[in-house]
C-alpha cells in the first residue's frame, strides 16, 4: 500500500502515473472525486470487480459504477439512449449524477448482477477526470466498507480498507463530502433512485419534467377524440350561426322586397285609378253634353240651311272614325242615327279621340310611389 499526494505540483505526475500503473496490473486504487472518496478498479477486469466488492464486503447484486473522464465514452458505453440523456450529460456533467443505462451488449466486461445495465457518471474533480482519461472507464464505488459512512479523506479511506487497496491518491477533502444522485433512464418515466447533491429540480430545469408519464395511446386516442369532437362542435357552432345569420339577411331582403312590392302595386293602384278617373270623366263628359235625341230627332226639320257646314271642310275622315267610335260608346245614341246624307247639326258636341283621352290625364298622374 502507497499513498501519494495529487495536490503536490512537483509530485502529482509521479502520483497519476503510480495509479495508472496500478489499475493496468488488475491492482486497486482509492482517488478523490466531486462527492466522497472512491474505490476503483479496472472495468473491463472481471477480477478486480471482483476484488472491489470484496474489499466493500459486498456481492455481485450490488454491481459498481463506472466513472469516465469524457462525454464521447457514454455513447461507446451505453445503448437505447433515451432523447433527453445527451442534452442531460450535457449540462449535469461533470457533475453529482449517476445515470442508469442500457449497457452495449457486445462489451466483454462483468460488473455484477447488472441485468443488462450500466451506471455511468463523470465525475467534477480534476485528479479523477485526468486519470480517467488515462486508464479509460474504471469501476468505482465508495471507499468504505459495506455499511460504514463513506470516506471524505484519504485517511478514512484508509482507515475501512487497509492494504485491500494497492495506491492511495491523497487530494484533500473532498468538498461536496455527499453521495451523487443516481437516476434510472431505462425506465418510464426516469426515476430518482438515490437522492444525493443533484437535485430533481435541476434535472427538470435540464431538460424537462422527464418524471411525468407521458400518455398513453389510448389516452392519446382519446384526447385526439375529444380534439376531433370540439372542433366538430365548434365548426357546427359556426355553420349554424352562418346560417342564423344567413336567415335574418333573407328575412330582411323579404321585408325589403315586400316594402318595395307593396310601394310598386301602391304606386301602380294609384296610376290605374288615376287613369280609371281620366277615363271615366273624359267618357262622361260627352254623354253629359249630348242633346237629348228626342229633341234631335229630325235633323232636317232644325237645321238652318245657312248654318249647315261645310262638307268639304269636314272632310277628314280621321276625326270622323274617332267621332264615330266616341259617339258609339255614349248611352242611347246608336239607337237614333243621324240622316245619311245630313252633315251634323253645327251646335254638336265631337266626342274626344282615344288618343285625346289619353292625353287629358293630368300631369304627374304617373307612379307616385317614391
Amino acid at each position: 500500500m502507497s499513498v501519494h499526494d495529487t495536490q503536490n505540483p512537483e509530485t502529482r505526475e509521479d502520483s497519476l502515473n503510480a495509479a495508472v500503473d496500478a489499475v493496468r496490473a488488475g491492482d486497486l486504487i482509492v482517488l478523490p472525486t466531486d462527492t466522497v472518496y472512491g474505490i476503483g478498479a479496472d472495468a473491463f477486469s472481471p477480477r478486480a470487480v471482483e476484488d472491489l466488492l470484496d474489499a466493500k464486503g459486498r456481492g455481485r447484486q450490488n454491481p459498481p459504477p463506472v466513472l469516465i473522464g469524457d462525454h464521447a465514452v457514454l455513447m461507446a458505453l451505453a445503448t437505447d439512449l433515451p432523447d433527453y440523456v445527451e442534452d442531460l450529460a450535457e449540462a449535469l456533467w461533470p457533475g453529482a449524477l449517476t445515470l442508469i443505462l442500457t449497457a452495449q451488449p457486445s462489451l466483454t466486461w462483468d460488473l455484477g448482477e447488472t441485468r443488462g445495465t450500466v451506471a455511468l457518471r463523470m465525475p467534477d474533480d480534476e485528479t479523477a477526470l485526468e486519470l480517467l482519461r488515462r486508464t479509460g472507464p474504471l469501476a468505482v464505488s465508495s471507499a468504505n466498507r459495506h455499511g460504514k459512512p463513506a470516506a471524505q479523506s484519504v485517511l478514512d479511506a484508509a482507515t475501512q480498507l487497509g492494504d485491500t487497496v494497492a495506491v492511495y491518491l491523497d487530494g484533500g477533502t473532498v468538498p461536496l463530502g455527499g453521495s451523487s444522485t443516481i437516476l434510472d433512464t431505462t425506465v418510464t418515466p426516469a426515476e430518482i433512485v438515490r437522492e444525493g447533491a443533484v437535485s430533481k429540480e435541476q434535472i427538470i430545469e435540464a431538460v424537462g419534467d422527464i418524471f411525468t408519464a407521458p400518455p398513453s395511446s389510448e389516452e392519446q386516442s382519446d384526447a385526439t377524440e375529444h380534439s376531433d369532437a370540439a372542433e366538430e362542435s365548434d365548426t357546427a357552432e359556426e355553420s349554424s350561426q352562418a346560417r342564423t345569420d344567413a336567415e335574418a339577411a333573407d328575412g330582411t331582403d323579404s321585408a325589403d322586397t315586400a316594402d318595395t312590392a307593396d310601394g310598386a302595386d301602391t304606386a301602380d293602384a294609384a296610376d290605374t285609378a288615376d287613369i280609371a278617373d281620366t277615363a271615366d270623366t273624359a267618357e262622361a263628359a260627352p254623354a253629359a253634353d249630348v242633346a237629348d235625341p228626342a229633341q234631335n230627332a229630325d235633323p232636317v226639320q232644325n237645321a238652318d240651311p245657312a248654318q249647315v257646314a261645310d262638307p268639304a271642310q269636314d272632310a277628314d275622315p280621321a276625326q270622323d272614325a274617332e267621332a264615330s267610335g266616341s259617339t258609339a260608346e255614349a248611352p242611347n245614341v246608336a239607337e237614333h242615327p243621324a240622316t245619311k246624307d245630313t252633315a251634323p247639326a253645327a251646335g254638336a258636341l265631337e266626342l274626344p279621340s282615344e288618343a285625346e283621352t289619353q292625353d287629358t290625364r293630368p300631369e304627374g298622374s304617373g307612379s307616385t310611389a317614391g
